[in-house]
Parts: C-alpha cells; sequence; structure tokens
C-alpha cells in the first residue's frame, strides 16, 4: 500500500500554530494596554499620536530609529546629545532645542511596551457620504414623519371643519326657508352695551379706580425689572464651557479668576492662562462632545484661541501676531454700588457658586442671581459671619454677640445693612 503523509502529525502542527499566534497576539494588547498606561503617565504632557505637540507625534516611531537609540534616548536624552549623537542632535533641532524630560526609571520593558503602543494602528475616521443623513441632527428620521407634514395635516383637517360647518349653515338656512321658518336675527350691537355702562356713573368710577390700580402695579413691576438680567446668557466669541473646564477636569474657579481673592474685581483671565493648558491640548476627547455640540466643534473653539493668541500649532511656537478676543460681559452692577470679591471670598469664604450658581454643569455661562439690592440684603441677613481664624473679627465678633444676645452673629448685625457699607 501507498504511504501517505500523516495527517495527524499535520493537524498538530497547524493548532500548535494557531496556539502560538493567539498567545502572540495576546501578548502585544496586554504589552499596548500596559503602553499606553505609561505614556499617558509620562509621555502625554508633551507628545501625541498623531499630532505634533511641544514634542513630535509618536505613532510609528519604531520605524524610525532603531529601539536600542530609543532606549539611550528615552532614559537620558541629554546625556546622547553631548555625546554628539548625529541622529540625536537632529531630533533636538527639528523640535525647537526643547529638552525632553529624562527618564532613568523606564526599563527596556516599559520603553518596549509604549512602543507597542505606538505600533497600533490609526484608527479609521468614517469619510462623510454626500448627501447622507448627519449624526446628531436625525429627529425627524427617527420619528418616521417630519413636523411639518404633521402641522400641514391638522391645518387641512381644520379648513375641512370650517368649510363642513359653513356647507351646514347653509343647509339648515335653506330647510328653514322652505318650511317657512324665519329666522329672528338678533342685534348684537355693542352701543346698547356701552350706553347702559356709561349711564351708570358709579360704575364707571370703580372701573377707573381699578384700572389705574391695576396700571401703576404692572407699571411699578416693569420699572423695577430694568438692569436685572437674571438668566441672561449671550453667545461669546469663543466657546468656553464652565462645564468641561469646572465639571469634567475639576479646575478651580479661582485658578482662573485669581484676582477674585485679592481684588474688587474676579477679571477677565487673560489668554495666557489658557494656554497654560492649551499649548499640549489642540483637541477635545471624543466623550466630551453632546449632542449639541460636536467634537469637531470643540476643536474649532481651540483653534479660534490659537489664532488669538499667535500660536503656531505645527511649529510649536508664537507668531507674534494677536488678535484681541471681545468678550460679552455678563455680570454688571450699578456704578454706585460698591461690590468687592476679596472681602466676600477671601474673608468670607463665600463659594463662586452661592452668587454665580452651579458653573460647573453650565455649558454657557450666564446670570444665576438677580444681584437686586433685596437679594444682597437677604444674603446679609441669613449669613452667619466667618470668625474661625479670623483674629480681625474675633474681638468685636465677642462684643456684639453679647449685645444681641446670639452665639452667632450674621452680616447684617455687623453692619451689613448700613447704607456706607455697599454705597458711596
Amino acid at each position: 500500500m501507498k504511504k501517505v503523509g500523516n495527517h495527524k502529525s499535520f493537524s498538530k502542527i497547524f493548532f500548535s500554530l494557531a496556539i502560538t499566534l493567539t498567545i502572540s497576539l495576546n501578548a502585544f494588547s496586554q504589552d499596548a494596554a500596559k503602553g499606553k498606561e505609561i505614556f499617558n503617565a509620562n509621555c502625554a504632557a508633551c507628545h501625541k499620536l498623531d499630532a505634533k505637540s511641544t514634542g513630535p507625534a509618536l505613532r510609528g516611531v519604531e520605524a524610525k530609529y532603531d529601539k536600542e537609540w530609543l532606549y539611550k534616548w528615552i532614559k537620558n536624552s541629554g546625556e546622547l546629545i553631548k555625546s554628539g549623537d548625529a541622529q540625536a542632535v537632529k531630533v533636538f533641532e527639528e523640535n525647537n532645542k526643547v529638552a525632553m524630560t529624562a527618564f532613568p526609571q523606564l526599563s527596556n520593558e516599559d520603553i518596549d511596551n509604549i512602543i507597542s503602543y505606538t505600533s497600533e494602528p490609526a484608527p479609521v475616521v468614517a469619510t462623510p457620504v454626500p448627501g447622507a443623513p448627519v449624526a446628531g441632527n436625525n429627529s425627524a428620521s427617527e420619528s418616521g414623519v417630519s413636523n411639518n407634514v404633521i402641522l400641514g395635516a391638522l391645518s387641512l383637517v381644520m379648513l375641512m371643519l370650517v368649510v363642513m360647518l359653513f356647507l351646514v349653515n347653509n343647509m339648515l338656512t335653506k330647510i328653514a326657508g322652505a318650511k317657512g321658518v324665519e329666522i329672528v336675527k338678533k342685534n348684537r350691537s355693542l352701543m346698547v352695551f356701552f350706553n347702559a355702562y356709561a349711564k351708570n356713573q358709579f360704575l364707571v368710577l370703580v372701573s377707573a379706580i381699578l384700572f389705574l390700580l391695576v396700571s401703576a402695579y404692572f407699571a411699578y413691576g416693569y420699572l423695577m425689572q430694568i438692569g436685572i438680567d437674571q438668566g441672561y446668557e449671550p453667545v461669546q466669541p469663543i466657546h468656553y464651557s464652565h462645564r468641561i473646564h469646572a465639571g469634567d477636569n475639576g479646575i478651580d474657579c479661582k485658578y482662573c479668576h485669581s484676582s477674585a481673592r485679592v481684588s474688587k474685581h474676579a477679571g477677565i483671565p487673560s489668554l495666557n492662562v489658557c494656554m497654560n493648558c492649551h499649548k499640549n491640548i489642540s483637541e477635545v476627547a471624543e466623550t466630551t462632545a453632546t449632542e449639541e455640540h460636536s467634537k469637531a466643534f470643540y476643536d474649532q473653539q481651540i483653534a479660534k484661541l490659537y489664532d488669538a493668541v499667535g500660536w503656531d500649532k505645527s511649529l510649536q511656537k508664537y507668531t507674534g501676531k494677536t488678535k484681541p478676543v471681545k468678550w460679552v460681559r455678563i455680570h454688571n452692577l450699578p456704578d454706585h454700588v460698591y461690590f468687592n470679591h476679596s472681602q466676600h471670598v477671601s474673608v468670607a469664604g463665600v463659594e463662586c457658586q452661592t452668587c454665580h450658581g452651579p458653573v460647573e454643569e453650565y455649558e454657557f455661562q450666564k446670570q444665576f442671581a438677580p444681584l437686586t439690592m433685596g437679594w444682597c440684603i437677604n444674603c446679609h441677613r441669613e449669613t452667619n459671619v466667618k470668625v474661625e481664624d479670623n483674629a480681625y473679627y474675633k474681638k468685636i465678633h465677642e462684643e456684639l454677640s453679647k449685645k444681641y444676645g446670639v452665639s452667632q452673629l450674621t452680616a447684617a448685625q455687623m453692619g451689613g445693612l448700613e447704607c456706607g457699607k455697599c454705597h458711596y
């Protein structure tokens, strides 16, 4: 009998190769996951995978440089440059001679994991097809029927009802005429009612008094709303989301509005404060997008910031060409009112949200409180004076608390209702 190859041995070889390939892929994915963690902890401040930041883009870096050279560069780039290594000097000069932080604590295995992460293929971005429905704007398609169609159908039904009522009325009139029924038309003239009303002097007097009282009430209410802009929510030239900065990222209000601690005014933050972070953050994360605002929209706002400060993202340096941003003022007290932010923020310890609302939830900043005199007075009447670790108020608090017979004084009891406290 003619002998043929051993099928069992071939199956074993194929099976072992499949297992080896699976193990290799799993190991690569685990290495990439570890590499991503190390990258985010050490490298993400200056590097991105697909865009130049303070340092160059790192996707596919293994194909550009020898691995042994990468070990030396990452652990101590400065030493490699001083040694005169041609490749190190070239990289240093190409990146505006910005010195890279040394990472001697990273092992070769850590660096291999980082390289595994940077070797992952870039995610494929779907190209929008012309004529295809835009995501986030499919409310009509989800409901199945357009609002215009519904309104058109309702209008048609109403028109049909009007026509039917007219036809029914016309038909009943003809039937009544055929049977000899006389249709009496009532006198609906308003002159009859008006003449009766004008002859009653008491009713005219009461109506006049009532009219004057109601007019005075509405006139007073209207005049008292002048200058009160509660809920005012203007559109700014650069869309700044407090929800992202103060909410998602947990940035303290006083990091941007630092003058609120020491000055009468909270101040408008300089764009240089924005660039402390956005020098290296040129785009937002995918999870930042909402139904109203896409990731592309937020990235466009960062581009507006770069244009205003004159920052060239590709060259990672300032061009010197700046454009002033014309912010729209939201909170505006009358000129005769004195309000000191530092007195409330630093001395009284009032939280920003007390007057400005839950800014960490606002996409658009708006005026939360009415900022009226009555609103301020009520706050002074209800708020206790903070005397802990405050030697300035300690003695006067002890004396006034005995005078009023209370253990804790309010701002009103400390003189917070005196006219001269708030008015020049």
